[in-house]
Order: C-alpha cells, then structure tokens, then sequence
C-alpha cells in the first residue's frame, strides 16, 4: 500500500514537473517575444529557479540531500538575479550619459556619411586598449584630463584622453561637435578617431604619435641637445598653419582654446601636429553663446579672456605668441621660483622689448650676428601676439604668412645677395629687403624696410 502512494505520488509530482516546466517555457518565451512586457529577463530566472529549487525541496522533503540542493538552486538563482539586475542598471545609466551627450545624433549622422572614419567605443573597449586605464599607460596629463596610451583589437596605437569636466551647455551638443571635429584632416593636426559617450564625462581618442611634445623638447630632457633656429621656425610655421585653417578653413570655424608648446606632438622628423581638443569650442554665432568658465593653462591665457570669459579665436592668438616666445627663449611661461617680476614670461619679454633688451631673453644657441635680424622679427611678431587688446593682435593667417616668409629666407641663404630670386621666392606682394651687414659678412633683415611682413601682405 505504502509503495502504491509513493508511486502515485511521484507519479503526480512528474506530472506537476512537466506541467510547470511548460509554464516557465511559455513565460520565457512570452518575455523575449514580448520585449520584456509580460515578464523580464529577472523575472524568468527567479520564476524558473525559484520553481526548481521548490520542486526539488518538495519531492526530496525526507531527503537531506536533496534539501540541500534546492536551497543551492535557489541562492545561485538569487545571486544571478542580482547581477543581472546590476548589470542592466548599469547599462541603464550609459544609456543616459549617451543620450544626454547628443550620442543618437551622432550615430544617425554618421549613418547618414558613407566613408566616415569615425568611431563610437564602449568603455569596456578602451578599458581592454588601455590596460584599465593603468597608470603605466599615462602619456600626459594637465587640467582638462589625462592621457592614455591605447592598443586596439586591430593593434592600432591611439592615444585616449578621458577629460576632467566638461560644460553642461555644451553636454547636447558634445557628439555633434566630436562628428564636426572628425572630419578635419590637416597633416599638422592630430586626427581625432572616436570617441565614448556611455560615460559621465566623455573620452577622446586619437591617433597616436609617437615623438614627444614641443614643451618636452624645449624643457624636457633635451634642454641641452642644440635645436637650430630653422627647426624652431619650421615648428612655429607649422603650428600656425594648424592654427589658422582651424580658425578659417574649419566648417564651422573651431577655437582650440588651450594652445601651449605642451599640446603641439612632434613627429619622428620633428614635424608639428596640433593636438588636445578638450578645450574646443566651435566659433559661437551669437553673444549669448559667449559666456563659458575660463579654462586653459596659466602663462599662456589671454588676459582679455580672463577678464570678460569669452573666448575669441585672438585667445588662440595670444597664447601661440607665448609659444614662440618658449622658442625663442626656451625659458618656461610661468615659474613660479623665480622673483616676482620674472615669474611671468610674457610680461618679461614685453618689458624687455620696451627696453630694448630682448637679447637678454634670447636662447644662446640661437643668438648670434647671423640671426639677430630673424630673431627681431620674431620676436615682434610675438609683441603683437601679446597685445592687450584682442583687436590688436594679427590674425592666425596673417601670423602663419609672415612666419611662412621668414622661414623661406632663412631656409634659403643663396637668394640673400639676389633680390630677384629672393622676389621669386616670397611671392610678388612682399616687399623685403634684404641687405649685407658689411662688418661680418652676413646677412640680416633690415626691420625698418619689411613692411610688406609686418602688414602681413
């Protein structure tokens, strides 16, 4: 009689394991079909494994082992249940750092540009390209963010830049920017690649160049190597020509906003190539656009920028004439151990030039009877870089023009002594003259009669 209830019993029990077995696959499927509406993936797991756990519990009610087991069953459920749910709530919240930063018009404009090479990366992504973001990987770092070394799945070096903050006017704006900033190719820009948006603050990537920065040549461990003037010239020309097609060939046109000698890469042939847009804005179209928190780095900010927070493409101007002053002074723009009236470079280069000892500025390596004429026009094209008032200072492309002359003269010393060829040379609007400096036998540029430089023409 005993053996026929247990019979009967087990008999009921399969009967009842097969019934809800049919249950939970009718709900898990309802789930997947339905999008999550009936039951979500959660719900499933812990209908299913809360189902076994009791139907293991109950059919094995005198059996401790099988006790055990359904209790096992049912924490393992619970315990999957609970990272699944964090799991999703976490995909929630990159969700919504995706779309507040202007993430889905970016991808239906990309969609929308064949032969785009740009790319949206996960976090997991560049987590894996940056080792999680090791310290070993760190290339740089200052007060918008910091830089990472980075290798992708394809074993491409980039260079991943997550930033410290970022506007929260600009958040909406943010990936129609990063597609706006995409499509410049400038061989003296450094190419941005993609980007992250899933997180609170977005991450850059870019490509990676392998030489160290301007500033590191200058300051950096090569403060002894010799560095001719024609090298500084070229790296200053093509820093300008970076400078002047972001202001004037860009579509719209781009404010970098951070210019120092620390965000222009050197190349393996010590070419330039602008880099860190973290600071980017696009040219505002109105006033009310104006108006941002003052950011860049100290020494090389624009006085009327501090003053009024609004930043103008003469701020990118201001601070490249700092630049050049590190060229050609390879003294830092700001030291902070130095006495009170030499702490600020550009302050000391203006009083310099207002006495007229501009030659106790310059870098030895460079100072001599042959370049003294280079240097002085350098070194007034700066003063007007530094000029107080933004409407006084030159435009980039003038800036990159007369830089492009200076660099054509000094680069070719054989047209001195021929006016025609060194007419040739410049371009028929310049009106420079050059003449012998009879009591060395070198050749230098008369400042009194270069005024087709100094306007710009």
């Amino acid at each position: 009689m005993m053996s026929w209830m247990l019979c009967k019993n087990h008999a009921c029990l399969m009967q009842d394991l097969v019934s809800f077995s049919f249950l939970i696959y009718s709900l898990a499927t309802s789930s997947f079909i339905l999008g999550g509406s009936l039951f979500n993936a959660i719900d499933t797991i812990l209908v299913i494994g809360l189902g076994l756990a009791l139907l293991v519990i109950h059919t094995s009610f005198y059996d401790c082992v099988g006790t055990s087991v359904g209790l096992v069953i049912l924490v393992i459920t619970i315990t999957c249940a609970c990272l699944i749910h964090d799991r999703r709530k976490l995909q929630h919240i990159k969700n919504q750092y995706f779309r507040r930063h202007g993430g889905l018009l970016l991808y239906e404009e990309m969609k929308s540009k064949q032969g785009l090479a740009f790319k949206i990366f996960s976090e997991e992504e560049l987590q894996q390209a940056t080792n999680k973001f090791d310290e070993h990987q760190v290339l740089g770092q200052g007060g918008n963010g910091i830089v990472y070394k980075g290798h992708l799945k394809d074993n491409l070096e980039v260079a991943v830049k997550r930033c410290m903050t970022i506007d929260e006017q600009k958040k909406k704006e943010f990936g129609k920017e990063m597609l706006i900033l995409s499509q410049i190719n400038h061989k003296n820009i450094v190419k941005l690649l993609g980007c992250c948006l899933e997180v609170e603050v977005p991450i850059l990537v870019y490509e990676f160049i392998p030489n160290d920065t301007l500033y590191h040549l200058i300051h950096g461990n090569y403060n002894g190597w010799h560095i001719p003037l024609v090298t500084r010239l070229r790296i200053a020309h093509e820093s300008a020509e970076a400078l002047a097609y972001l202001h004037s060939c860009a579509s719209p046109p781009i404010l970098h906003g951070d210019v120092k000698s620390s965000n222009i890469l050197l190349d393996s042939n010590l070419s330039a190539k602008v880099s860190d847009f973290g600071a980017s804005i696009l040219a505002p179209t109105d006033e009310t656009q104006f108006v941002t928190l003052v950011q860049g780095t100290c020494g090389y900010l624009d006085p009327e920028y501090m003053q009024t927070c609004q930043l103008t493409d003469k701020s990118d101007v201001y601070s490249f004439g700092v630049v050049l002053l590190e060229l050609l002074t390879r003294k830092k723009p700001f030291n902070l151990d130095a006495l009170e009236n030499e702490k600020c470079l550009s302050m000391r280069f203006l009083s310099a030039m207002k006495e007229n000892k501009l030659s106790d500025l310059l870098d030895d390596q460079i100072k001599n009877n042959e370049n003294m004429g280079f240097l002085e026009e350098i070194a007034e094209l700066a003063r007007q870089c530094l000029e107080m008032s933004g409407v006084d200072r030159p435009s980039m492309k003038e800036v990159r023009d007369k830089l492009d002359r200076l660099r054509k003269v000094i680069e070719h010393p054989w047209t001195h002594d021929n006016p025609e060829e060194l007419e040739s040379l410049l371009g028929e609007s310049s009106c420079v003259v050059i003449s012998e400096v009879e009591s060395t036998g070198n050749f230098s540029i008369e400042r009194k009669v270069v005024k087709g430089l100094e306007s710009g023409r």
